[in-house]
This record gives C-alpha cells, sequence and structure tokens, in this order.
C-alpha cells in the first residue's frame, strides 16, 4: 500500500500590495533624493510598507534601488520603440525622440531632471551593476537612434555625408546634455530651437 504525500503547505503569507507600485513609489524617490542620500525610512514612508515586507520584497535597498532604475529604463525604451515605430517615416520618429526631450527639459520637468543621468553622475564610476545598466542603456538608445537614421537616408532624407552610426551618438550626448542643461528650466521656446538646429545638420 503506497503512502500518501502530504499536501504541500504554501509558505509564508501572500503579498497584500502591488510590487509594480511599490517600485513606482520607490523610484520618486530616488528620483527626488538621489540614492545616497534616500533613507530607509524615506522609502517606508513613501511605499507604505513595514521595514520587514519591504525586505522580503525587495532584499535591501541597492536591490530596491536597481528594480527602480529597471523600471526607469524600460519605460524609456517602451517610448522610444512608440517614437521609433519602423511603420512610421523615420523622420517624423526623430522629431517626436526630439519633442520629448523638450518636454523633459523644460519648466518644472527640466528641474526634476533624469534619473538615469543623476545615476550615472553618482554611482556608474562605484558600482558595477550600476554602471552597466547605464552603459547598456545608452547602447540600446544609440541603436534606435541609428536605425531611424538608417531608414530615413535609405528615404533619401539623410544630409549628404551624414553617417548613421556617427550622428546617433551626437544625439545621444546631445540629449543627455540637454537633460542636465534642464536643470537650469531653460525655456521651451530655447530648447525646442536649439533642437531644430541640430537635427537640420542631419536631415534634409
Amino acid at each position: 500500500m503506497r503512502s500518501r504525500t502530504p499536501a504541500q503547505l504554501p509558505r509564508g503569507r501572500p503579498r497584500s500590495f502591488d510590487v509594480e507600485a511599490a517600485v513606482e513609489r520607490a523610484m520618486g524617490v530616488f528620483w527626488s533624493r538621489g540614492y545616497h542620500a534616500t533613507a530607509l525610512p524615506d522609502l517606508l514612508r513613501a511605499t507604505k510598507l513595514s521595514r520587514g515586507s519591504l525586505y522580503a520584497a525587495f532584499g535591501d535597498k541597492h536591490s530596491l534601488f536597481l528594480r527602480a532604475l529597471d523600471r526607469y529604463i524600460a519605460d524609456a525604451l517602451t517610448r522610444m520603440d512608440i517614437e521609433f515605430d519602423p511603420h512610421n517615416e523615420p523622420v517624423e520618429g526623430l522629431r517626436a525622440y526630439l519633442a520629448g526631450y523638450v518636454d523633459r527639459t523644460s519648466g518644472a520637468n527640466g528641474r526634476r531632471g533624469c534619473l538615469l543621468v543623476a545615476t550615472a553622475m553618482e554611482l556608474a564610476g562605484q558600482d558595477a551593476e550600476v554602471g552597466r545598466r547605464v552603459a547598456s542603456f545608452l547602447k540600446a538608445m544609440e541603436a534606435r537612434v541609428a536605425d531611424a537614421l538608417s531608414r530615413a537616408e535609405t528615404a533619401g532624407r539623410l544630409a549628404d555625408g551624414v553617417d548613421p552610426s556617427s550622428a546617433a551618438r551626437i544625439l545621444v550626448c546631445f540629449v543627455e546634455g540637454l537633460r542636465v542643461v534642464g536643470k537650469t528650466a531653460p525655456t521651451r521656446i530655447t530648447s525646442q530651437a536649439t533642437v531644430e538646429a541640430l537635427l537640420d545638420r542631419f536631415i534634409k
């Protein structure tokens, strides 16, 4: 006669909170304060979690920060995939991409800055995991821009002598620099004029 295997009992209590919502709220804290200036009580208030729940779900402050940074990067890449949809005209995709940066570098949005740029300045040189994420994101952004420029070249819209890969590197450096300048809250007109002047160098 075979012995019956006892039913597997569930381990611990199921989570009663939205993990992704907690990550998003934590991301807001890191974005506003920076990694080192963010203390555990700040994260507990923002996520509305107990210390035990936060550690059980995310491990520690650094692990939660990486989750938040991954979320920020994923949102940015999703936005770019929409802007650079290959079914759309590539020059219009480039204009939409740059218009987004004008929005994010004007007024209050500009003063808030960019989580990725702030993280690169604060941690990328000393935190290998953060450095890899920042480098990977910039490479992914550059690849998307280069692809749009290559499609513009095929469509006869790229200016003579412009290399898509080199132009993509220039544009990525430009938009990330624009995020830094945005901390000084330039007017939308100024940012838009700068964007148009640069794009006109590459597009005909």
